[in-house]
């Protein structure tokens, strides 16, 4: 197995690069679908149980494109370990251990969110409660599906930091997008932090800063690796502390 860049063939870098890309694109196709769907968090918990009353389908097909995002992230993980693991193995194995973390958390999440939509839609299984207590719990398990978002998006950001800094350092990739990539990290764990500590009114702006951060980052990274992939023979000029 190749270890070091001398060891692998540009053509076998840029494959690798477009897999990742390709599998990148596919997870976050998929949770786009999934949140327009059977929407992660809101603040009204009002509207997203009305949600799920309105349409059983598209409530399935957003669990489904939920889960199937969330099960993309191991060979995304394999993939972009095997590209980026020649600059700094270490680091890669941080990114794709951080990345897989977030696994476990995501599943319970949505194992919340369908239980809140079987005790507000009075499914057989909880027809016996009554109807009080079922609507009772199942804006707790929203609640609880809300907070696992939030939890969960700590683990979203800390792997892009990783790999944020092994595409600055790996000279066949713009350094630019790496730069990119720390700071939806950032942004990721920013908003996770501020909003499981100041529960409250949602802070409009704010909340649209560190999603437009968040996209900035990761929306390039996708694109360039699936249409570019990476040049192995391309070399940035050497970061200060590489000099």
């Amino acid at each position: 197995m190749a270890t070091t860049l001398e060891d692998r063939s540009p053509e076998e870098t840029r494959r690798v690069a477009r897999l990742a890309g390709a599998v990148y694109v596919s997870l976050g196709l998929t949770a786009a679908f999934g949140f327009y769907h059977a929407p992660l968090v809101q603040g009204d918990l009002s509207a997203i149980a009305h949600r799920l009353t309105t349409s059983d389908l598209r409530f399935r097909l957003g669990v489904v494109s939920d889960v199937l995002s969330t099960a993309l992230s191991v060979p995304l993980a394999l993939l972009l370990y095997q590209l980026l693991k020649p600059v700094h193995k270490t680091q890669a194995v941080w990114m794709a251990v951080l990345l897989v973390a977030a696994m476990p958390i995501s599943f319970v999440v949505a194992l919340n969110y369908v239980a809140a939509q079987w005790l507000i839609t009075g499914a057989a299984e909880v027809s016996s409660l009554p109807s009080a207590q079922r609507e009772a719990l199942g804006m707790l398990f929203l609640r609880l599906h809300t907070h696992g978002v939030l939890a969960v998006e700590i683990f979203w950001g800390l792997w892009l930091v990783p790999f944020g800094l092994l595409v600055m350092k790996s000279r066949f990739l713009p350094r630019v997008l790496g730069i990119l990539l720390v700071i939806a990290g950032v942004a990721y764990v920013a908003h996770s932090l501020t909003s499981l500590l100041l529960e409250g009114p949602r802070i409009i702006p704010y909340e649209r800063v560190t999603m437009l951060a968040r996209a900035a980052g990761e929306f390039p990274i996708m694109l360039w690796l699936l249409i570019k992939g990476a040049d192995a023979r391309r070399t940035n000029p050497p970061l200060p502390y590489e000099r």
